[in-house]
């Protein structure tokens, strides 16, 4: 697994693979190496325009759809116009933004991050045939899921706990995922993967000071889109195990080519992952059937 690239991504002639986020950063560079290896690529983004200059290049390949996941009509009408794909990477993200709220009243970061994830999943469900990859975060270990006040409705807001929430919901949500298809007995799998530290146009969406000294360490010491949308292709494109968790093997886990990656003891909490669960279908109002 050690120097994994996209060079290793295997043939993916016939397959398509929806992409959220893929306007900038690891999503452009996600779908132009599935593209690259053949496949059909949809990218699902609430930037249009920007969406189009990325697809471009990459010919009759690649179709642009509308997704805005702050949204959950939005989530809804993709799901409606979506016919069939053989991946879902779940890939969207927003991070330590000031306090803000989804057209639904959510809390932006875990509503765009995890909720509008967690409906898309699920009512793409039966469209989707191999696998859903989630992509989470090193920051999901500053984490905590409080199921009693998962939209900041009642704590004082703190942007990067609440990210850090965020990214722990993305991470248990994967594998709670996999728990589930494989009591039902489904061939679909669902796995998990982080980017390390990726120099992209997240690091300077925090309307702070902040995005200052990040854009800084992205000079110093993040490696490029490139090399952390690696472990989601490895995720998305191999032999992987299902409920995994993939991310860069260098230092510290924040550089280097992908592999098997640890995380907190939190993530591994079933009783709370299955808590989250039921509060997201409560909150987004889908509820999945994995009967299909």
């Amino acid at each position: 697994m050690s120097r994994w690239d996209t060079s290793n991504v295997p043939d993916q002639t016939g397959r398509t693979f929806i992409v959220t986020g893929a306007n900038s950063g690891l999503g452009a560079a996600t779908v132009r190496a599935l593209a690259g290896a053949g496949a059909n690529v949809v990218l699902a983004c609430r930037n249009v325009a920007k969406a189009e200059q990325v697809a471009a290049p990459l010919g009759d390949r690649a179709v642009v759809r509308q997704l805005d996941l702050a949204d959950l009509a939005s989530v809804r009408a993709f799901a409606e116009a979506t016919d069939r794909a053989d991946v879902l990477i779940n890939n969207a993200g927003v991070m330590a933004l000031p306090e803000l709220r989804t057209a639904d009243g959510f809390e932006m970061q875990v509503g765009t991050n995890h909720l509008g994830h967690f409906a898309l999943t699920g009512l793409l469900l039966d469209k989707i045939s191999e696998r859903i990859v989630t992509v989470g975060s090193g920051a999901h270990i500053i984490g905590k899921i409080d199921l009693d006040d998962l939209n900041w409705e009642h704590r004082k807001y703190q942007r990067w706990p609440a990210y850090g929430q965020a990214k722990l919901a993305n991470l248990m949500f994967a594998r709670e995922l996999h728990r589930r298809l494989t009591a039902a007995g489904s061939p679909k799998i669902s796995v998990a993967a982080h980017p390390g530290y990726a120099a992209t146009e997240l690091m300077s969406h925090t309307e702070s000071i902040q995005d200052a000294v990040m854009w800084l360490g992205n000079l110093l010491l993040a490696q490029s889109a490139e090399m952390g949308a690696l472990p989601t292709l490895y995720a998305a494109t191999t032999d992987v195990k299902p409920g995994g968790y993939y991310g860069p093997t260098g230092f510290r886990g924040l550089r280097g080519y992908p592999g098997r990656s640890g995380s907190s003891k939190a993530s591994h909490d079933e009783a709370v992952a299955r808590g989250l669960w039921e509060l997201s279908e409560k909150l987004t109002g889908v509820t999945y059937d994995f009967a299909q």
